[in-house]
């Protein structure tokens, strides 16, 4: 409740929400907000309704108001008519952030109670300057941003544009927190973010490393093209070309052995394809004639020696290298720094999840450009034990 007191004696005229997603004793904590100075205290949807009846009940007595947070409801359209009958003030169409990654928009869901309810509404999760018009057109009477200003270099400027796009009911340039949904815009993504910020997301997960790159500082992402053969056997890695699309990444497990399974020779046919690059758990020759072309190659090893093309092995089929399943289809990120895996059944929510990373840390970039220190950004301090 201090932040509550301190937000109040700075901005005495402005309407302050105390987000406090209460889901017990609705009385006493709305009581708690509204004493320290709140206009709107937040209540789970998901809470009792007796729950929801105290806090609608403090909010008379103190002449401040409730809004309900319907976020993980399972059927928001029914109990937004119940939080109507219930007489609370605002009801708050949210979508959770582990919700938006996987794409889940609350514009749709804002319109269908729009249509059932006459209270004012409110709307959270995901909203940017490039949906926030869309909403008030669709019926919010409030909108709710958080990482489109949280994560800017100039919060000032995200909110501005915010505001616009609400007067003016349009979309306007997203300056952080849009959330990728088609192929296109994932690959955007990827084109952004770097293997680190991929990992993270991941949860630190393992990347593949120790690979050597034929351009220094090159990257490249897309989806995985796989082939297993034999160490030394290049007809099936030479024969996927064939079954390549432009953007495609080839994924190939050549055993790790030092025989190289690719050469300048593939590596043009390939390039002429449109392939993003390759990359080979074993190893690729020509180094410079490779690089004359500027195609990217991963490889364990470059080495001359080359073996010959007995056609064992097999395309597009599931491989798994030093531990890492890769399926055909699954998005490739790699760096010098590494080679990240992403699986395309949740790749959605890990490559929206990347970009978090890296509007997060293009915030901490810009506070340490101001003069702070990393550990003074991070609040690491804070975290210690103390002494």
């Amino acid at each position: 409740m201090n932040a509550v007191r301190e937000t109040r004696r700075k901005f005495k005229d402005r309407v302050i929400v105390a987000d406090l997603k209460t889901m017990d004793t609705g009385r006493l904590e709305t009581e708690m907000a509204f004493k320290a100075g709140a206009n709107v205290a937040i209540v789970l949807g998901v809470s009792d309704d007796s729950t929801i009846k105290e806090a609608v009940e403090a909010a008379r007595n103190y002449g401040g108001a409730v809004m309900v947070d319907i976020i993980n409801v399972k059927d928001p359209i029914k109990r937004s008519e119940e939080l109507e009958a219930l007489d609370v003030d605002i009801i708050c169409v949210h979508v959770g952030i582990d919700q938006q990654m996987r794409g889940v928009d609350p514009l749709d869901l804002l319109e269908k109670i729009r249509d059932r309810v006459s209270i004012p509404l409110a709307i959270a999760g995901g909203i940017t300057s490039e949906n926030a018009g869309i909403a008030v057109e669709r019926g919010a009477d409030v909108v709710i941003v958080g990482g489109a200003i949280t994560k800017s270099e100039n919060a000032t400027e995200a909110a501005r544009l915010i505001k616009k796009a609400m007067l003016e009911k349009r979309v306007v340039r997203a300056v952080k927190g849009k959330k990728a949904k088609t192929e296109r815009e994932l690959l955007g993504i990827l084109s952004k973010v770097s293997v680190a910020n991929v990992s993270d997301a991941m949860h630190r997960g393992r990347v593949l490393t120790g690979y050597k790159v034929s351009i220094p500082g090159v990257k490249i992402f897309g989806r995985a093209l796989t082939v297993r053969t034999y160490p030394g056997d290049w007809a099936k890695p030479v024969e996927a070309i064939d079954y390549a699309t432009e953007g495609t990444v080839i994924v190939i497990d050549a055993g790790g052995e030092d025989i190289a399974v690719w050469g300048e020779l593939a590596s043009h046919s390939a390039k002429n394809k449109g392939v993003a690059g390759v990359i080979i758990y074993g190893a690729a020759r020509d180094l410079d004639d490779i690089r004359k072309i500027n195609f990217p190659v991963f490889a364990k090893y470059f080495c001359a020696r080359a073996g010959e093309p007995k056609g064992f092995g097999e395309i597009n089929v599931p491989i798994e290298i030093e531990g890492i399943k890769i399926k055909p289809g699954d998005y490739i990120i790699a760096e010098e720094e590494g080679i990240a895996v992403i699986p395309q059944e949740n790749a959605q929510e890990i490559i929206n999840r990347a970009l978090d990373v890296k509007e997060r840390e293009d915030r901490v970039r810009e506070e340490i450009k101001r003069g702070s220190t990393l550990s003074q950004v991070m609040d690491l301090y804070k975290w210690e034990k103390p002494k």
